[in-house]
């Protein structure tokens, strides 16, 4: 019998109703005394990390996730972490950087109703969870509502069905239907996981709208070590304030800044040469382009790369070493 280690770190599957509204309180042992049929195809040890919702999740709590797992490694066949849905996808990236090349799967979930709801979806989650925990899968994975998807390329994207979580630009890796994970891809590792205690939370992110005042980017370069544009379409920046955009950015790299041109459309990924707003970015300034990866991904891989290194060249070469199936993109980056 597989052994797994339950790591409990709060969220709506551990909630109860307060006062003020739903609010974590139960532990991850207390969670699987109401799914005691896991007991019988794995042994779980549980270990209570925090309890807390999701919203409330930082940087710092994926550095602390990453080093229990770290640190009970080699005790265990598999991991399973309960987690709030809201911000599932960012630590699922996180960990994709922080523990790279898992031999053993790590899995999260979550549920969208409270397990003391009549109508909860948090029990088969819970199952299906642990049967992953225990399959030939490896690497950081999200299993939720019967799919199971890639870390860096999991996103909420609904808020109240069980249908919570989309692959985004890759293939689900398995389903589970009647107790059994029926796998569809097995990521690759190399035998010995790589793990990672540092990360610089000095990253922001602005999201384009029509109109977008400058300032906000230059306010945000100020502040932060790297800064994420959400643009529009396949990218660009606005020249509708002449070329203020265009020299605030040539001004933060010259002094060392990131900056990574993403898409807020969820599809399909950005491609900078397209249009001519954009493909100056590329050629005069060098940004650097996410392609198809997802924004919850980039955020993880420039906190994990920030926390490695400040050398540009390093920066980019790291950003474009496709990690866990992150990222698709044309040679030429390579």
């Amino acid at each position: 019998m597989k052994q797994i280690l339950a790591i409990g770190t709060g969220g709506t599957i551990a909630s109860q109703k307060m006062p003020d509204g739903l609010t974590p309180e139960l532990t991850a042992d207390q969670l699987l005394e109401q799914v005691p049929q896991i007991g019988g195809f794995c042994s779980v040890h549980c270990i209570q990390l925090f309890c807390i919702d999701s919203t409330n999740m930082s940087p710092n709590h994926w550095l602390q996730i990453a080093a229990c797992i770290k640190e009970h490694f080699w005790q265990y066949d598999g991991f399973v972490i309960i987690h709030g849905t809201d911000t599932m996808a960012y630590t699922a990236a996180a960990l994709s950087y922080l523990i790279q090349d898992s031999p053993k799967p790590i899995v999260l979930t979550g549920a969208q109703k409270p397990i003391g709801s009549d109508s909860t979806d948090s029990k088969i989650n819970l199952e299906d969870a642990f049967r992953c925990a225990c399959s030939e899968l490896c690497g950081v994975m999200i299993v939720f509502n019967g799919r199971v998807i890639l870390g860096t390329r999991a996103r909420k994207t609904r808020t109240k069905s069980f249908k919570a979580f989309s692959s985004i630009n890759y293939p689900e890796l398995a389903y589970i239907q009647n107790g059994h994970v029926l796998s569809f891809i097995r990521p690759e590792h190399r035998g010995v996981p790589v793990f990672y205690d540092k990360m610089n939370p000095r990253v922001a992110l602005m999201k384009m709208i029509p109109g977008a005042d400058s300032q906000l980017l230059a306010y945000l370069l100020d502040h932060n070590d790297a800064v994420i544009i959400e643009s529009f379409g396949v990218g660009g920046m606005p020249s509708y304030q002449g070329t203020e955009f265009y020299d605030i950015m040539k001004q933060a790299i010259s002094e060392g800044k990131t900056i990574v041109m993403t898409t807020q459309v969820e599809n399909e990924g950005s491609d900078l040469s397209v249009y001519s707003v954009g493909s100056r970015l590329k050629s005069q300034l060098g940004v650097l382009e996410a392609y198809d990866m997802t924004t919850e991904a980039v955020v993880g891989k420039l906190m994990w790369i920030l926390g490695q290194t400040s050398d540009p060249d390093q920066i980019r070469r790291l950003f474009y070493r496709p990690v866990s199936g992150d990222i698709l993109y044309p040679a030429s980056e390579a």
